[in-house]
């Protein structure tokens, strides 16, 4: 794997545990939701998506905010979800974990396993908090989707955390570096990234060697409507065009 600075230099540190499931016992995973079957989240993909609880920030468009908070029994207990798929083998490709931000909890490695274990292939959706979780997560899976919330400088504007954006550069050198199957992804809203800010960001992707870029429509909901509106928000086409000259192949969902 080869690692980019940013990604070098958060590694050769302890990272901060973020989760009470570093015990020497191990402790299910703690999923805040499931949906049983999609073929929208991995593209090609028939899959069941585990939401796992829990996310320290508090992202602007956030459609889960009930997954945002830990908590101290499971909403869903991990193992009986686990023991409906064997049933579902002809009709599944994978299982997808995502949140939340499932890389906070560390009994994730220990789901993946028991997934493979099955003959399914294992997805990750993330935000790209925990760079020495990917680490250890990125060997078990199969296809990683990395949000990357606005140019690394500017991330407070979104998540309302201070420097939340260091961590993210490390793990888009991880993906990238990585070998895996990847998606690069971003939720566009004028409010949140202007064009001048989202051009620094399709920069900044294409130095550190991403090929394709994923923006996504803002959808509003009851949950992000008082915040962000209720029109639905797709990046214009002049301003994807404009976008498109730095060299990435660029989607629009």
């Amino acid at each position: 794997m080869n690692l980019g600075a940013s990604a070098a230099a958060v590694l050769s540190r302890p990272w901060p545990a973020p989760s009470a499931n570093d015990g020497p016992q191990p402790v299910p995973l703690d999923v805040g939701g499931f949906t049983p079957l999609s073929d929208t989240v991995w593209p090609g993909q028939r899959v069941a998506v585990v939401l796992v609880q829990g996310c320290p920030w508090r992202c602007h468009y956030c459609h889960h905010p009930s997954l945002q908070a830990r908590t101290e029994r499971s909403p869903q207990a991990w193992e009986r979800l686990l023991a409906t798929l064997p049933p579902r083998l002809g009709q599944l490709d994978a299982v997808v974990f995502s949140g939340g931000e499932p890389t906070l909890d560390a009994a994730l490695p220990r789901a993946m396993m028991q997934v493979k274990e099955l003959g399914l292939r294992v997805g990750l959706q993330t935000a790209g908090l925990y760079p020495n979780r990917l680490a250890a997560c990125l060997p078990l899976v199969d296809w990683v989707a990395l949000d990357i919330k606005t140019a690394f400088e500017a991330y407070k504007t979104v998540t309302s955390v201070p420097v939340s954006g260091e961590p993210v550069r490390a793990c888009l050198d991880l993906v990238l570096g990585s070998g895996k199957d990847h998606e690069l992804r971003t939720t566009w809203h004028p409010d949140l990234l202007p064009e001048a800010t989202l051009m620094h960001l399709a920069r900044t992707l294409k130095a550190a060697g991403a090929r394709h870029w994923v923006l996504q429509a803002y959808h509003p909901d009851a949950c992000t409507e008082s915040c962000l509106g209720s029109v639905v928000c797709h990046p214009p086409e002049a301003l994807v065009a404009h976008l498109s000259q730095v060299g990435l192949a660029i989607t629009v969902r």
